[in-house]
């Protein structure tokens, strides 16, 4: 088995964790990333306790901790009157209960950790994919300077642009919910906001419009993210300049602790949010998609990256008990164990009402990416 070539399209979060999980089970694994180098590209990441389970099985968990924060809590206020409605304990908590706590930290911090986990020579930068010839036994990468590669399992771990998953079904036909997304980092010595030690999120009157806030660098900073209705808006970037003016006058009429959130951004940065359905299919032949590429999803219940390194860790397991003839087996297996979690959070993401009032946060944060039945 060690003799099979795996490729991963994309050096995102998924595309590493899936390598070093791949790694982990005695697999040989090349990384294919369009940037020349690796940058601290991107302001947070909020991870549950279902994904740090998992990324405490590929050895990253321990360096995480050293620069995330601990949340206390996760707590939903009301946008006028700042009433509570919900608050579930985390921290040691959420260790207790689920085997691993929520950590926050900048992205940065968690892609620097993986590109730690796994040797210079697996990551081959600089390889911008512009087409692939996907066989029955496996798939070339020609790449933007002319050469190409065959490997003999490829993922498709390249973001919600996928090159992979546009060669495996067409071209994608996302739909703009009319809303746009705002993001900035705070140090936290600037606000005098009550429950910065904790995940807040401050329900507004529509389902378009709230503000979530959750401490980094263990608390020292803190970073706030806001909805706004804005059909003017269309491009879909996390590193595209905003207005700190607008954001504040969408909010205007937000309680003050909310307002006091947004006054003490100097920047922020915008992004169009847009939903996509439940792909029917993941993988043709020997080629398969995870994370973002697959299952994009709206912000809502901070699952995005954390559906990619589980997804990374359930694949690595299901190819590790496949022989060459075996493949598409095993990516059905991938699949079959992996979609209609996906899928349900993917769709409950759109709605933006889980955990208003409370309620079961398990089914989520339970969830064991490296002990998970395989069938």
């Amino acid at each position: 088995m060690t003799s099979l070539k795996i490729g991963i399209n994309g050096a995102g979060i998924g595309g590493l964790a899936a390598a070093i999980a791949l790694r982990k089970l005695g697999l040989e694994v090349q990384v294919f990333e369009q940037a020349a180098r690796f940058a601290r590209v991107g302001a947070d990441i909020n991870l549950t306790p279902n994904a740090v389970r998992a990324l405490d099985g590929l050895g990253v968990g321990e360096a995480l901790r050293e620069t995330a924060a601990r949340p206390t809590h996760r707590i939903s206020r009301m946008w006028d009157t700042g009433e509570e409605t919900s608050r579930l304990s985390m921290a040691d908590e959420a260790q207790a209960r689920y085997g691993a706590p929520q950590l926050t930290m900048h992205r940065g911090d968690l892609m620097s950790a993986l590109e730690q986990a796994l040797p210079p020579e697996c990551i081959r930068l600089g390889s911008k994919t512009v087409s692939i010839d996907s066989r029955a036994d496996g798939a070339t990468l020609h790449f933007a300077d002319g050469s190409q590669e065959t490997v003999d399992v490829l993922i498709g771990a390249d973001g919600i642009h996928s090159v992979v998953r546009a060669a495996l079904f067409g071209a994608e036909h996302p739909i703009f919910t009319g809303q746009a997304a705002y993001r900035a980092v705070v140090p936290a010595e600037r606000l005098a906001v009550p429950n910065l030690d904790a995940f807040t999120k401050w329900w507004g009157p529509e389902p378009t419009s709230q503000i979530v806030t959750f401490p980094l660098n263990r608390g020292r900073e803190i970073f706030v993210f806001a909805t706004v209705a804005q059909e003017s808006w269309r491009h879909e970037s996390w590193t595209t300049p905003g207005r700190v003016e607008d954001v504040r006058a969408a909010y205007a009429s937000f309680h003050q602790d909310a307002r006091a959130l947004l006054d003490a951004c100097d920047d922020v940065l915008i992004s169009a949010l847009y939903v996509r359905d439940p792909l029917p299919r993941w993988s043709v032949g020997h080629c398969t998609l995870l994370g973002d590429a697959t299952h994009p999803m709206m912000p809502f219940m901070a699952q995005g990256a954390g559906m990619a390194i589980e997804d990374a860790v359930v694949l690595a397991r299901c190819l590790s008990e496949a022989a060459m003839t075996g493949v598409p087996a095993a990516l059905s297996r991938y699949q079959a164990a992996r979609r209609e979690r996906t899928s349900r959070i993917q769709i409950g993401s759109r709605s933006n009402v889980w955990l208003k009032e409370g309620g079961n946060a398990d089914w989520v944060y339970e969830y064991d990416a490296w002990n998970v039945a395989l069938h």
